[in-house]
């Protein structure tokens, strides 16, 4: 596989020993050929250098007949084509980096199955999505978490570029394909934002807590649901995971490049740590949220009054209750009551709209747009 001859009177690099081979297996083969991508060659996908060899269905292989001299570890994952199509583990996930402090050997790799897409994209542009860990600390709420982050499909060949964040609550909903309650597609529509030369920005999912998730996203105590944890998962995001993801990737981290959203209970937690924390964020992509919850929320508005150039993009469907637009409408009207002169406010209201992430899916592309 590779045309190189050794120093050692032109023998033929194929005839040398291997100095690492890889072998994979993986039960759910087809016909697309695997690649490998890694530190070794930039992260680079479809890489013809380092397309495996096909010993049979679900068996290759590839032998690497020179020293790596990275002065690093060895990091790679197996493609069958670009990040549209990475591995999957058995929990259907896209796996951490494989890692080898000293890459020589033999060594066996199981991919249990691969991402595949759908049509409405290139695939060349769909995001590396990477779980940053299945069991993040949440020390304030002295619980952990499973975080995920979206990186532009260009971020691993572009080792100078920085860019915007966003982060988005219950993660589990973003961009599984069996997620229990539909999902947004997200992962699918940055990669068809990115075909347009837009969406040029990181999603940052952070799980929910399951049986804790209203309290979690609940900003205050209430009789009916009881104790709101929502000041403490919002002392998260803004003092542990961002500080984190701003030290791991290549982010713009001031508050103009920074932004919060979600859906339902995760619409009303963004608003409230939004404006908790508005030294922190700047953009809002709010879908849905259950203000109804926490009617105090109103009254927070009064702490963006002292930092300009927000804005806020808020979705409602008029088949989603009788009170959804209404408070939706209620707390834009709450803001500029608030005197915010330099505040730029969307409100999109879908008459026939319903509560559900498939609908929040196609209003994602939208939103994105408007904020970045």
């Amino acid at each position: 596989m590779y045309d190189h001859t050794s120093a050692r009177g032109g023998t033929p690099a194929a005839s040398l020993p291997a100095m690492l081979t890889l072998e994979l297996f993986t039960p759910n083969d087809d016909a697309r050929p695997v690649f490998l991508a890694g530190n070794f060659n930039g992260w680079t996908t479809r890489d013809e250098r380092y397309r495996m060899e096909k010993i049979r269905d679900g068996h290759y292989r590839f032998a690497f007949k020179e020293p790596l001299e990275l002065g690093e570890p060895l990091e790679y994952k197996y493609v069958k084509g670009g990040w549209e199509s990475e591995e999957l583990g058995a929990d259907g996930y896209p796996p951490t980096n494989r890692r080898m402090e000293v890459p020589r050997g033999r060594v066996n790799d199981v991919v249990p199955n691969w991402k595949k897409h759908s049509a409405g994209y290139d695939p060349q542009f769909y995001p590396d999505i990477q779980i940053v860990a299945k069991r993040f600390d949440v020390p304030q709420l002295r619980r952990r978490r499973r975080i995920s982050v979206l990186l532009p499909w260009d971020y691993k060949n572009s080792p100078d570029k920085r860019y915007p964040v966003l982060y988005l609550q219950d993660g589990q909903n973003l961009f599984e394909n069996d997620a229990p309650f539909g999902t947004w597609g997200v992962d699918k529509r940055l990669a068809a934002l990115a075909q347009k030369g837009k969406g040029d920005f990181i999603v940052v999912a952070i799980d929910h807590g399951g049986k804790d998730r209203i309290k979690e996203y609940s900003p205050y105590h209430t009789t009916k649901w009881g104790e709101g944890l929502g000041r403490e998962y919002a002392r998260f995001l803004a003092e542990t995971l961002k500080p984190y993801i701003d030290k791991n990737f290549r982010t713009l981290p001031d508050r103009a490049n920074t932004g919060i959203g979600g859906s339902s209970m995760g619409g009303l937690i963004s608003i409230y740590a939004g404006l908790l924390h508005p030294e922190v964020y700047s953009k809002f992509m709010i879908f849905s949220p259950s203000l109804w919850i926490s009617p105090r929320i109103y009254a927070e508005a009064l702490h963006l009054t002292a930092f300009p150039a927000t804005k806020i993009y808020l979705y409602a469907g008029g088949k989603e209750g009788a009170n959804m637009v209404a408070n939706a409408e209620r707390f834009r009207e709450a803001l500029v009551r608030r005197g915010h002169t330099k505040l730029e406010f969307h409100l999109e209201i879908d008459p026939q709209g319903r509560h559900n992430e498939a609908r929040w899916g196609q209003e994602f592309p939208r939103a994105a747009e408007w904020l970045f």
